[in-house]
């Protein structure tokens, strides 16, 4: 159905003049006329009753009217869910659950005016995330930056937003379920389990790294069947335990008594950065890089542990 046609018709319905509808329109009062004819072509059906006082309605026109007003309405958000500046700000998140897709929708109670889009590129690092932004399908993106070893493509900017420091996971029967926090150093006793986690991405990199550091087991081994079967595990075992970051959310029933032990002296940190590109001028852009450097919490350097790579960019 040509839109412009419905549009015509909306407006000579609201005006009940073709000419006072041309004007609106910006056309001639022809164009108006050959609009409204073709449309009822299409339709077979009459839309006006031409009278010297003007035009009025039909039944057919009557009935027709809601419906092309929700045409109108329809296209509008069409166009508005894609064109820059215009749609909801888009940001991607790797989870819901993590520490960005909490500080999004701290955000957004803060800026309720701005719309925003909070969406999930399953199974993308922080190369295919990156190329999500470059192709402007998304305004920004979190993750971790790993430089100087990996650069960014030219246009593209990143700030460091997130140091998410961690907490280990244990059921009431694990021999670290009563401790108010751990060190590194202790967990090197326990099996981490973490399954599922994929190779070559920044985060295999980061848990990589921090297993050498201080001789972790981190077990990668088994199945994965979703955060609630990995729940339901560790809370039934003595010995399994597992690393969430401290904003991260979870919910579990009251009868798993699982516990979120603190990690310390030093506190591992996963730091993540907000991805941007450079000429992206939507609206709310701006006023989310403000919160998240505002919300942005930095723990003393001599606290924590940082991997090599991590982007200091802030």
């Amino acid at each position: 159905m040509d839109l412009d046609a419905v549009r015509t018709f909306v407006a000579v319905a609201a005006a009940g003049q073709f000419q006072d509808a041309a004007a609106a329109l910006s056309i001639t009062q022809q164009a108006v006329s050959k609009r409204i004819a073709a449309l009822e072509r299409d339709l077979e059906v009459r839309l006006f009753h031409r009278t010297a006082r003007g035009a009025r309605l039909t039944v057919d026109g009557q009935a027709f009217l809601p419906h092309a007003r929700e045409l109108l309405r329809v296209a509008a958000r069409a166009d508005a869910s894609v064109r820059p500046g215009r749609r909801a700000l888009r940001v991607d998140v790797h989870s819901r659950r993590t520490a960005a897709g909490v500080l999004l929708q701290e955000f957004h109670r803060t800026h309720p005016r701005i719309e925003l889009d909070v969406v999930t590129l399953l199974d993308a690092d922080v190369h295919a995330a990156t190329a999500a932004v470059e192709a402007g399908t998304i305004d920004a993106t979190f993750h971790a930056v790993p430089l100087p070893e990996r650069r960014l493509p030219a246009g593209i900017r990143a700030a460091r937003v997130i140091d998410e420091r961690h907490e280990i996971l244990v059921g009431p029967r694990h021999p670290l379920a009563e401790r108010r926090a751990v060190t590194p150093a202790q967990l090197a006793e326990h099996r981490i389990w973490m399954p599922g986690m994929a190779a070559g991405t920044e985060w295999a990199d980061y848990y990589d790294e921090l297993a050498d550091a201080f001789g972790l087991t981190i077990d990668l081994v088994g199945p994965v069947f979703g955060n609630e079967a990995l729940l339901a595990e560790i809370a039934e075992s003595a010995e399994l335990a597992t690393l969430v970051g401290e904003r991260s959310r979870y919910l579990w029933p009251d009868s798993y008594d699982l516990r979120r032990i603190p990690v310390r002296d030093p506190a591992p940190v996963y730091p993540m950065s907000l991805i941007w590109r450079a000429d992206n001028r939507h609206p709310g852009l701006g006023a989310l890089r403000t919160h998240l450097k505002a919300a942005r919490e930095v723990t003393p350097a001599a606290k924590v542990w940082l991997p090599r790579w991590t982007h200091r960019s802030a």
